[in-house]
């Protein structure tokens, strides 16, 4: 029996797939679970057509990411802070001071996870510092730190 699958099945597929399955399996387990159901024309032409505005919605987040990321890389962020003895800060830049910066200037929210900053920084200068926004999008934001 053909069936389409509805959900991700392991050792069978994944949603959206047709597969050849025994009756007994795909009439006693597949399609009672909501896993699966038989794969008429109408239901692989609504599938098809599921795909295809999933496939839209993704191509717009995409283009939406790659925007974003554009705007990131052309942000300077400058910091303002207290310094002591040899150029160092007394406290630090964190990743979540980052963040917070960089929401307000691209005005779009910035998760701080999302801002891949090894250490914080303690020292003046200028940083340059990757935002992971999507897999394969990491822009780089450009921090300067000056003395008060």
């Amino acid at each position: 029996m053909k069936v389409l699958l509805t959900q991700a099945v392991p050792g069978l597929g994944r949603a959206g797939e047709v597969k050849d399955v025994a009756d007994g399996y795909a009439r006693n387990y597949l399609i009672p679970r909501g896993l699966a159901r038989p794969a008429t024309e109408a239901a692989l032409k609504e599938a098809a057509q599921a795909r295809q505005a999933a496939e839209r919605k993704q191509a717009k987040v995409q283009a939406e990411v790659k925007e974003l990321a554009a705007t990131v890389e052309r942000t300077q962020l400058v910091f303002k802070a207290k310094v002591g003895e040899q150029h160092r800060l007394f406290g630090s830049i964190t990743a979540a001071d980052i963040a917070d910066e960089l929401s307000r200037k691209v005005g779009q929210e910035i998760d701080k996870r999302h801002v891949e900053l090894s250490e914080p920084i303690r020292h003046l200068g200028e940083f340059k510092v990757p935002v992971r926004l999507a897999p394969r999008v990491e822009p780089v934001v450009t921090v300067v730190v000056e003395p008060e």
